[in-house]
């Protein structure tokens, strides 16, 4: 009887905490990556950048009282960082159709509930030899947030790649699985959330699929491409994602407090504890693995800093969103079976999504070799192709 009342006052207490957890204000501001343009005026290379941030609050409106941005460099080899290059930086935005130059001082901007504010950044570089010497700006946007929940301070960084909309030469690494498949890697540019999944994915590989090929790609950078990755400075993480993440291996994703609380947010402390108290049972009779499923793929896609290339590198990357429907979309188009895949090197391979579910077996066995690799190969599309008897 005690341990029925202790079973109850656990579960009504998660329960509270997870109401509280969902109910608490926080701010419902997004900022959303448009488009940008390259173009060369009055001997400068000029960079123009547009944004948006979106109030995605029926009932509160919030302000925008600063907002900040700074550049990183990278080189193409091995994405290495650079620096000593001058600029010049404007900032406009767009309210109501009306444009206002900022002149480097961001003025507290109140964004009304269910609307939008544009904003243009244009740089100008006068090096020369810029673009001999860089292939991508990392984007850092700073910006503090303030209203009924307080003030909220949040980094969004966006990756600009210079060489983006030009048709680059396409690199492919055939690797041999078996006696009857050979993988084709696919070597791409550096993704961002400013690359379409769908477009890019077909750009890479228009010219190069052959009918019966299973189209492969990792689960992590189709979630970049679609915006699905956060800085831990945009999470509160709270104390119960401080003491769950305890419970997990140090090279989990789970054993940060910001990984914890992210799952957290998504499926709520209830689902998480009893999770693990049901896994661990489970672990006494030698049955692992039950926590993840209990939990769903949300726990398993999640990649915390430090889980993929740089400069994504101090990012928390999630699960990607409507595989499905992205897998049916380039099917249509190259006419093969497509798939989203997690695999890692130690052999293990998870089918997220694709196109023809008959594939998911073939692509279980020969994937596990991990021929995209899991470092910074840049060969995140696979073909695994028959080969000619």
């Amino acid at each position: 009887m005690l341990f029925a009342n202790i079973l109850l006052f656990l579960t009504i207490f998660l329960i509270l905490t997870d109401l509280y957890i969902k109910k608490a204000p926080k701010s419902k501001l997004v900022l959303v990556p448009l488009n940008y343009k390259i173009k060369k005026r009055e001997g400068l290379n000029e960079i123009i950048i547009d944004l948006k941030i979106t109030n995605k609050s029926k009932t509160k409106e919030t302000m925008v009282t600063n907002m900040n941005f700074e550049l990183d460099f990278f080189k193409n080899k091995g994405n290495e960082y650079c620096q000593g290059f001058n600029y010049q930086e404007d900032i406009f935005i767009y309210d109501d159709n009306k444009q206002k130059n900022l002149n480097n001082y961001w003025p507290t901007t109140i964004i009304k509930s269910n609307s939008e504010l544009f904003i243009r950044v244009i740089y100008r570089f006068s090096n020369n030899n810029f673009r001999k010497r860089l292939k991508y700006i990392w984007l850092k946007v700073f910006w503090d947030n303030y209203g009924h929940f307080g003030i909220s301070k949040k980094k969004d960084c966006f990756l600009v790649n210079l060489d983006g909309q030009k048709q680059s030469s396409k690199t492919i690494f055939e690797i041999p699985i078996n006696n009857k498949y050979n993988a084709l890697s696919i070597k791409t540019d550096l993704l961002g959330c400013f690359d379409d999944p769908v477009n890019t994915v077909i750009k890479y590989c228009n010219g190069i699929v052959e009918k019966n090929d299973i189209l492969t790609i990792g689960e992590s950078p189709l979630a970049i491409m679609q915006n699905r990755y956060l800085s831990p400075q945009n999470l509160d993480y709270s104390l119960f994602s401080k003491a769950l993440c305890y419970f997990f291996h140090p090279t989990s994703s789970l054993a940060t407090a910001c990984g914890m609380q992210l799952l957290i947010n998504k499926i709520g402390v209830t689902r998480i504890t009893f999770a693990l108290i049901v896994g661990f049972l489970f672990k006494l009779v030698g049955i692992k693995g039950i926590f993840y499923r209990l939990t769903g793929s949300e726990s398993s896609l999640i990649d915390d800093i430090s889980g993929t290339v740089t400069p994504y590198d101090k990012s928390i990357v999630m699960g990607p969103l409507n595989a499905d429907l992205f897998c049916k979309e380039v099917s249509k188009y190259l006419n093969i079976d497509v798939a989203v895949v997690d695999v890692n090197d130690l052999g293990g391979v998870k089918v997220l999504a694709s196109s023809n579910k008959k594939v998911n077996k073939i692509l279980k066995r020969n994937l596990i070799s991990n021929p995209a690799g899991n470092g910074d190969e840049k060969t995140p599309i696979v073909l695994i192709r028959e080969k000619i008897k």
